[in-house]
């Protein structure tokens, strides 16, 4: 079997170190695509391949039909919306992704944003304290459970609201669960982000869901860009100077977010979440063992298609 780690953002070198010890030890072969200069390239590593791993590459239709190997594509990290599920599935190709082995190094830049925020982006004048601000979690997954246990540390006031994790276990958690985003954002002068880009998603978190925030609203985004409504932003940013806005994933409006609100609002030059050391080994070597697995047992738990 050759598997192929292809990442145009390569992972740190004691990752790509680890991943292929784990494929070298289940007596497959390892092949490594870093940096590559476009699509061509991409096609053409694949075209021999049984089983890819990805960070943020697209795999499309057409990566797909040139891989006529390929069995199983693994992203190392919880979003896929980078791969072309159907496509995939038409082709009888499995798409997994490695849930929750990022979540810790998501979560811990989320609360260094609220900091930030809570203190001026270290601009010298006084600030706040996250101690007793109440905090609402917009979906208890992997990440969002990861900012309720941290932000526990700091004192913080924390409800939740998740559409499909049952309440009960948001509440076995010491946090308070919360029956709609209205509900969340009515409450919480924080809030961090952590839904998926769906179609149901997309654009709902708007004006009128922001304008519910209390006095001195911080919104925190580690999630998805597409969440937002960008114009929707730029109102209540302009209609509320209380109003914060903190992002791992920069605006397609980002320059005309800095020139309008350069006090209240800031996004990372590129998404960082899951950038430490830690999160690269854990997501990189989890993507190996379960391409490994999937050969030899047939296990597909963490498929994210039909």
């Amino acid at each position: 079997m050759k598997i192929l780690v292809v990442t145009e953002k390569p992972f740190a070198a004691e990752a790509v170190r680890k991943i292929k010890q784990v494929i070298d030890n289940a007596g497959f072969e390892f092949l490594l695509l870093e940096k590559y200069a476009g699509k061509p390239q991409l096609l053409d590593a694949v075209k021999e391949v049984n089983a890819i791993i990805i960070r943020s590459d697209i795999i499309d239709a057409d990566v797909l039909d040139a891989a006529k190997n390929l069995k199983i594509v693994v992203r190392a990290g919880a979003g896929y919306d980078n791969v072309d599920l159907e496509a995939a599935t038409a082709r009888k190709v499995a798409v997994m992704n490695t849930p929750g082995q990022n979540a810790n190094a998501v979560a811990e830049l989320a609360l260094a944003m609220m900091v930030y925020a809570a203190r001026n982006f270290f601009d010298g004048s006084s600030g706040s304290e996250l101690m007793g601000k109440k905090l609402g979690v917009h979906a208890y997954g992997n990440v969002g459970r990861n900012v309720a246990r941290i932000a526990k540390g700091f004192g913080m006031e924390i409800c939740a609201y998740d559409a499909f994790y049952p309440a009960g276990d948001i509440e076995k958690d010491g946090v308070k669960a919360l029956t709609s985003a209205e509900e969340l954002y009515k409450t919480c002068q924080y809030v961090s982000l952590h839904i998926p880009a769906t179609a149901e998603t997309k654009n709902s978190v708007n004006c009128a869901l922001l304008g519910k925030m209390p006095e001195n609203a911080v919104l925190i985004n580690t999630a998805r860009r597409e969440v937002i409504d960008e114009a929707g932003l730029v109102k209540i940013m302009e209609e509320r100077p209380d109003f914060k806005y903190l992002t791992d994933i920069m605006p397609t409006n980002d320059a005309e977010l800095k020139e309008k609100f350069p006090k209240r609002y800031f996004s990372t030059p590129k998404k960082m979440g899951a950038q430490t050391s830690e999160a690269n080994n854990n997501a990189g070597i989890a993507a190996a063992n379960q391409i490994v697995d999937f050969f030899k047992t047939g296990n597909t738990k963490f498929q994210v298609n039909g």
